[in-house]
């Protein structure tokens, strides 16, 4: 999960990286006689040494507007003296998906987040005025095309990493966050099984015509005598040990916590070894208490059974073993019904 300290790190390594380009940058410029480029790189470096201590005191607001905006400086700076033809304009393209990946990292650790659609428009109008000043003027600093396709070269593929990256980042993130989102929907909160409205949408997407299936309905007898003998805490505690109990003992089944102190499973086809699988499960349960604090808690439940005539709605098949898991509560509780 991200957090302050998470972030903290990425600015670490994102600031390292920009410093280190600065000085390799600086030395080009050396080499291009471009002289006041290798002074405007001193002021750079120096931003990015001050960064460091921005993030370690902790003000990441302050650190990602101070860096953010000298680099819109710098890449306006080395495109009017050195030209279009050595790619530092292209930055622009990947400063737009990063702004918007800031202003998310924001929203994730709980700060004040950026702007990014305000942002993004100032860096494009702030493009086309240094792009219009070159085209029309041409570079303070004409070289020709010295260096320029190794310069070019570099910066596009520096682009293309930001580019990469970031978006990647952005995209895993988001699927990341909707696929917990989908989950926290479809789970019951107490026992970590599905809940009510999974449970329906997985019956209603069986298909028609195809091989009958087994549902189950399993009640836990007596639940509120325990609630009423031990506390609401000692039931909940019983739910979770039994909704465990279930998924280890009915693999490869689909269990959704119905309501209250009812469940329903959706097991294979064959209703000999789902009826056996069940009994076992009813067995294994009823034979070990539920431990809770000072006290152990004999708990059975009752299992209704039934395979989905042909023609059956979901209700009349949910009503069918209803009934089977009423008769066998009216018959001594404690068992399954086929």
């Amino acid at each position: 999960m991200l957090n302050t300290k998470t972030a903290k790190k990425i600015a670490y390594v994102v600031n390292t990286v920009m410093l280190l380009m600065v000085f390799g940058l600086m030395a080009f410029f050396k080499l291009l006689d471009a002289d006041f480029l290798v002074y405007f790189s001193i002021p750079t470096a120096l931003v990015y040494v001050i960064s460091y201590f921005l993030v370690y005191t902790d003000h990441l607001e302050i650190y990602l507007w101070f860096c953010y905006c000298w680099l819109v400086l710098y890449m306006a700076v080395t495109t009017v003296f050195l030209g279009e033809s050595y790619g530092f304009h292209l930055y622009c393209f990947s400063m737009i998906p990063v702004v918007y990946v800031v202003e998310y990292m924001s929203f994730r650790i709980g700060r004040k987040g950026v702007k990014a659609l305000y942002i993004s428009i100032i860096i494009a109008l702030i493009y086309f005025v240094f792009m219009s000043y070159v085209m029309v003027n041409g570079p303070i600093y004409d070289r020709g095309k010295k260096y320029a396709p190794f310069f070019w070269i570099f910066n596009s593929l520096t682009v293309f990493g930001y580019l990469v990256i970031y978006t990647n980042y952005l995209i895993r993130n988001i699927i990341k966050s909707e696929k917990k989102l989908s989950e926290m929907a479809h789970r019951d909160r107490l026992t970590k099984l599905y809940n009510r409205h999974y449970m329906l949408e997985k019956l209603s997407e069986l298909p028609e015509g195809g091989k009958p299936d087994i549902l189950a309905m399993v009640d836990i007898d007596d639940f509120k005598k325990i609630n009423d003998t031990y506390g609401h805490n000692a039931g909940d505690e019983v739910l979770k040990v039994i909704s465990s109990k279930m998924t280890a003992s009915c693999e490869g089944c689909v269990i959704a916590r119905w309501g209250g102190e009812e469940f329903l499973i959706l097991c294979q086809d064959d209703e000999q070894l789902s009826h056996e699988m069940l009994d076992k499960m009813r067995a294994g349960i009823g034979s070990e208490p539920v431990v809770f604090e000072d006290s152990s808690i004999k708990v059975t439940i009752t299992v209704g059974m039934s395979r989905r005539n042909s023609g059956d709605t979901i209700d009349e098949w949910i009503h069918q073993i209803d009934k089977k898991l009423y008769k066998g509560k009216k018959s001594g509780k404690n068992r399954v019904v086929v």
